[in-house]
């Protein structure tokens, strides 16, 4: 093991962030594992691990989501952190070249098999397709530019340097929440604005409260905050609702430490220790901080214009009923063990873990006391619970519902990434694309234990269910840990029950080009 001393400056540099000198030890500590692989036991299914309804059954699920919400026991916890730079990764490549190349030097280069020049061609041929062609225009002809001219012509730089940088929209560093996504007559919305919309169908009150909570990066809370003041307004009168809009920011206390390639903290030119954002599994603390008791959590960038909204408005209730009626069935079952239960509230409770909950008992148990039973059923079922919606498999990257087999030698339902897959042993890569369904960032939550107190999320991440990925800083390599999940290693011991969702709710935009896909469109 190789033995870490920090200096006195290094000390003060955790103080200011809130972190722990032992938290730091311990991912430097994570740093030195051989490996992170998750153990695959076989690909979640229908019927093993997913469930799906009967009409009766969703109609009913939704019933149980409408009295809930009119109760004001949910709201809508939106992820937004991430910056549109990947999303227009081709743009840039073709703004960087000194000089941009022109529409005839680009086709030359399609021709020849180049599939960036490929892509932008696309993006040129319909960008009067995109929800922020209108702003683009506009911009351009502020400074007496053509945008349709450009276009004719070929000519890709002036365009792309009024669509990326300051100069103009500033596309290439703003959050994905404030780009506009899709056009409707009365003018082109923002996904922030997709979401407002969404959220005032299942989350809104009797009184028509609806709450919302986004989390964003620190440079864009004041963009955030300001545009959220200029439409909320707009969106109340048209929808008559009433918005709480909130917003959090990543802590500082959960950035984790850099180590460089042997494995020791990663220091700057000037000898200080370099820290990084922790991803996206150190939300978990802004969820946290919530406090709430129903919570549904989707992704800044999965949202559909109107005309499939209903679609997703459908699903998001039969998933937020289901969970209710889960809740309080284990509730009822929970209040039973507490007060010294039967045999019968035993056999109750064990079956409906074993059933419905799809949990896995230990040898031991049949051998176990009654009280001994009870508390062993109490420890299963108060915990958190989330109910995921998982998509048939359509190639999209990202995670995917499996059976995983612990370390204790127990299996769980868990979302499973491919970072985490073991890709050398052939059983394991043979489980991974078995899989038939895909993990959208579809969840709702409920986050409060059978007596109404919130549950100290904490209690329940794998700390060990960690990322490490190669980085580079002034031109040295580093390696950047990240924290667990927020829906894998950070929710690893929550109940979790998955549920088949149809493919027309998940719409997610990891490029540019996916807004000219035909979900985004008109």
């Amino acid at each position: 093991m190789v033995e870490t001393v920090f200096s006195r400056e290094d000390l003060s540099r955790m103080e200011s962030l809130g972190i722990e000198k032992e938290r730091v030890l311990e991912q430097l500590q994570a740093f030195r594992r051989s490996s992170f692989h998750m153990d695959l036991e076989r690909r979640a299914t229908v019927g093993d691990g997913i469930h799906t309804f009967t009409d009766q059954e969703a109609e009913q699920h939704v019933a149980a989501h409408e009295q809930a919400c009119g109760q004001g026991r949910f709201l809508k916890f939106v992820p937004a952190s991430g910056s549109a730079t990947r999303m227009f990764k081709v743009p840039f490549q073709i703004f960087n070249e000194s000089p941009p190349p022109d529409r005839e030097v680009l086709q030359e280069r399609a021709a020849r098999g180049d599939g960036t020049a490929r892509e932008f061609l696309f993006l040129a041929q319909n960008l009067k397709s995109q929800g922020f062609y209108e702003d683009l225009k506009s911009v351009m002809a502020e400074k007496r530019l053509d945008l349709e001219a450009l276009l004719e012509q070929g000519r890709y730089g002036p365009v792309l340097e009024h669509l990326l940088t300051d100069e103009g929209l500033g596309y290439g560093s703003l959050p994905k929440g404030l780009l506009k996504f899709h056009r409707y007559e009365a003018g082109a919305r923002t996904a922030f604005e997709e979401h407002l919309v969404e959220a005032a169908h299942y989350v809104a009150d009797s009184e028509g409260i609806c709450r919302l909570h986004l989390t964003v990066s620190p440079e864009h809370l004041d963009r955030f905050q300001r545009f959220s003041e200029e439409v909320r307004p707009l969106y109340e009168r048209s929808l008559e609702v009433r918005y709480e809009v909130g917003f959090s920011v990543q802590k500082p206390s959960t950035n984790t430490i850099a180590a460089d390639l042997d494995n020791r903290p990663f220091r700057d030119e000037n000898g200080d220790l370099v820290f990084r954002p922790g991803g996206h599994g150190a939300l978990l603390e802004n969820l946290d901080d919530l406090q709430g008791d129903l919570v549904y959590i989707k992704n800044i960038d999965n949202v559909a214009p109107d005309r499939l909204k209903s679609h997703t408005y459908f699903w998001k209730k039969v998933l937020g009923g289901f969970l209710v009626k889960t809740r309080e069935r284990i509730r009822g079952l929970l209040e039973e063990l507490e007060a010294g239960g039967s045999g019968d509230s035993l056999e109750r409770a064990a079956a409906f873990a074993r059933r419905e909950l799809f949990l896995p008992f230990p040898a031991r148990y049949e051998n176990l006391s009654a009280e001994e039973r009870a508390a062993f059923l109490k420890g299963e079922l108060d915990r958190p619970l989330r109910v995921c919606g998982v998509v048939r498999n359509a190639g999209e990257p990202g995670g995917a519902p499996f059976w995983v087999r612990s370390r204790d030698g127990r299996s769980s339902l868990q979302i499973v990434e491919k970072a985490q897959v073991n890709f050398e042993s052939p059983g394991q890569n043979e489980i991974w694309n078995s899989s038939t369904h895909f993990n959208p960032v579809d969840a709702v939550c409920a986050v409060r234990d059978f007596n109404g107190r919130p549950f100290d999320l904490g209690n329940y991440v794998d700390p060990e269910a960690v990322f490490i990925s190669r980085k580079s800083r002034e031109g040295r390599e580093l390696k950047a840990l990240e924290l667990p999940g927020l829906w894998n290693g950070a929710m690893s011991r929550w109940l979790s029950l998955f549920v088949e969702v149809p493919l027309v709710t998940f719409n997610p935009v990891k490029t540019v080009n996916d807004l000219l896909r035909e979900e985004h469109q008109p």
